[in-house]
């Protein structure tokens, strides 16, 4: 069952004209729930209104926090999902008509969802390798900070790691500077100092990245620095690790020859879970 524009179907019904499927004139936000209740909603909500001012969508005068959030509730309800870990996607695009320049500026939405295998997040282990992907370039601003369906780069890399037999690759900008991997947003650590791009340098604005953010500051024993990172500061390294918020944190355990470790992730993963658990005992 999905949410389409506040009605419950199990056949939903999309024109050939759908601006999303067209132009790609859609955003979207994924979240992680956990026993019925959101996590970060917050960050989620405010993302998706700043991104739809941002392309110029008329935001219904029903989009608040509380609609949006019983719009969830019951799709969850309707999949039997309300009392397990769940992934939740909200669709926005623009709807049908006219060409480059739309019709109108009023949107449709669809909310779907899908049974996660933990509540909480968990380091896994394994084997992740990843190198570059340099046949297309993210390009640097604003845009490129949003959560569009205009993803092409992060497509062609996944279909290159998937060539190379690679678990994932590294996007680039114009100007050859790392921003983030195909699905995720990008940290490295080299002694007690934190890495990660910022959003100037075309990197998506992601939650779990504005949330480990806050986690890092507080701690004493690293440094936290938003800035440009060159694919050479990869290879001088000691950890890297990529992040959503459906997976959590993934470590990387190489990169070309060089290999990683994974303790100061570990750590955050074992942070992040805290928040997680300290939100669910409010709601609880």
């Amino acid at each position: 069952m999905v949410n389409l524009n506040g009605n419950l179907t199990d056949k939903p019904d999309f024109s050939v004209n759908n601006r999303g499927l067209n132009y790609g004139d859609a955003l979207f936000e994924s979240m992680r729930v956990i026993h019925g209740q959101e996590m970060f909603w917050e960050s989620h909500y405010f993302r998706l209104m700043s991104s739809m001012r941002i392309l110029r969508m008329e935001i219904p005068q029903s989009f608040s926090p509380e609609y949006l959030l019983n719009q969830i509730k019951l799709t969850l309800k309707a999949n039997e999902l309300e009392h397990k870990p769940a992934r939740v996607k909200i669709l926005v695009f623009r709807k049908d008509g006219g060409l480059y320049k739309p019709d109108t500026r009023e949107i449709d939405f669809v909310i779907t969802c899908s049974e996660l295998d933990s509540p909480f997040y968990k380091h896994h282990d394994i084997k992740c390798e990843v190198d570059l992907f340099k046949d297309h370039f993210v390009l640097s601003g604003m845009l490129s900070n949003l959560k569009t369906t205009s993803k092409l780069p992060s497509i062609l890399g996944s279909i290159y790691a998937d060539e190379n037999d690679l678990d994932n690759c590294i996007l680039l900008n114009e100007k050859k500077s790392v921003i983030e991997f195909t699905n995720a947003n990008l940290f490295l650590i080299k002694g007690n100092l934190v890495k990660t791009p910022p959003l100037s340098d075309g990197c998506l604005k992601g939650i779990l990245r504005s949330e480990l953010i806050k986690i890092i500051s507080k701690m004493d024993e690293l440094t936290l620095e938003e800035s440009s990172i060159s694919p050479f500061e990869i290879q001088k390294s000691d950890e890297l690790f990529m992040t959503n918020s459906i997976q959590g944190i993934q470590s990387v355990s190489r990169y070309r020859k060089k290999e990683f470790k994974n303790d100061i992730a570990k750590k955050l993963v074992n942070k992040i879970n805290a928040e997680l658990r300290l939100t669910e005992k409010k709601v609880i």
